[in-house]
């Protein structure tokens, strides 16, 4: 059996040819795809503008951005509370029974910030365990597949730019 690879041919096949070299040029001047984010300047500007975009009347609550080192890298980061905005009169616009969305972000070594993470959540205490600062998040029972009314807490620690669980009660 011959198999025909016209790739391989010693036919010249120009139109072909000149069709996958087309189409490898167009790729090649597209440039590569990235998935990272853009750093952002400031990211209690950022959420503080999409706000004001988004609500007719916005007010900002003194605990919507707690400024911390939510990593043990020794840069400060921050965490933005969204139950800390009151949009039109309703207080924490996205809030549900599971707790209000918390934003995480983390500070560049060159300057600027990302979002690591998004939560709903009751509310955290950053602590110190083990000589390292950790969070232990309220959240709803079901984060820790319970189904009673106690809050679940999750010891969580930042590694880098992971959550990595250390416990749930």
């Amino acid at each position: 059996m011959k198999i025909h690879n016209p790739f391989c041919s010693t036919r010249v096949n120009l139109a072909g040819r000149a069709a996958l070299l087309l189409s490898l040029l167009v790729a090649l001047a597209a440039g590569p795809v990235s998935a990272q984010q853009e750093l952002l300047d400031d990211p209690e500007t950022y959420e503080k503008q999409h706000f004001e975009s988004r609500c007719g009347v916005v007010q900002f609550e003194p605990d919507f951005i707690n400024r911390i080192d939510i990593n043990n890298d020794g840069i400060v980061d921050a965490v933005v509370n969204e139950g800390a905005i009151v949009c039109d009169g309703d207080r924490g616009p996205d809030c549900t029974e599971e707790g209000c969305p918390y934003n995480f972000y983390l500070q560049a070594k060159e300057g600027g910030y990302f979002m690591i993470a998004t939560a709903q959540m009751y509310g955290y205490e950053f602590v110190q365990r083990f000589g390292n600062m950790v969070f232990v998040l309220k959240m709803h029972p079901r984060y820790c597949e319970r189904t009673d009314s106690e809050p679940c807490e999750m010891t969580v620690r930042v590694r880098g730019t992971k959550f990595l669980t250390i416990s749930r009660k």
